[in-house]
């Protein structure tokens, strides 16, 4: 297959004047809005800096958004390789945890991203081969292989006892 290139194009529009513009460090909210620019009509995500940096702790920083990024794109990667091994994920969650340290100039790096997915697949039997397809998702991941940070996970599969029926069912 050839290579293929993508390109993605969004809109970051800061809404934070508060009238006098950053006509100093604490006169302006961080607050901004992203948007689609190839797709009208996405809901705007509310953006601001951290809290930690002045920012608004009720809407996503971009810190969020890197580990919220890794999260789906290796969540998506995964469903697809279960799907086409035939194995049937009922549910899907992840709890990812990102670590940024700050240095003492005020910039920061992240030094690691640790996923934890807990997933659900139907057949008792091909729990350790759904495991193992996480293996593959982060391999496959684009966000994954464009960090420079370690990425790891920690998944959590399991399938329904055999014995166990849900509720209503005979």
């Amino acid at each position: 297959m050839a290579n293929r290139t993508h390109r993605y194009e969004v809109e970051v529009t800061w809404t934070g004047n508060t009238g006098s513009g950053t006509s100093g460090y604490r006169d302006y909210a961080r607050d901004h809005e992203v948007s689609g620019v190839e797709t009208p009509g996405k809901p705007a995500i509310p953006g601001s800096a951290d809290p930690a940096f002045r920012g608004d702790a009720q809407r996503w920083n971009p810190e969020e958004l890197l580990v919220v990024s890794l999260s789906q794109c290796h969540m998506l990667w995964y469903l697809a390789l279960c799907a086409k091994a035939g194995i049937a994920v009922t549910a899907y969650s992840d709890r990812p945890q990102g670590t940024m340290s700050e240095n003492a100039e005020g910039s920061g790096i992240f030094t690691d991203v640790t996923l934890r997915p807990q997933v659900t697949v139907t057949d008792v039997e091909r729990v350790g081969e759904a495991t193992e397809l996480h293996h593959e998702a982060h391999r496959m991941c684009f966000i994954a292989n464009s960090v420079n940070f370690p990425v790891s996970a920690t998944p959590t599969v399991t399938a329904p006892n055999r014995g166990w029926m849900s509720p209503g069912t005979e």
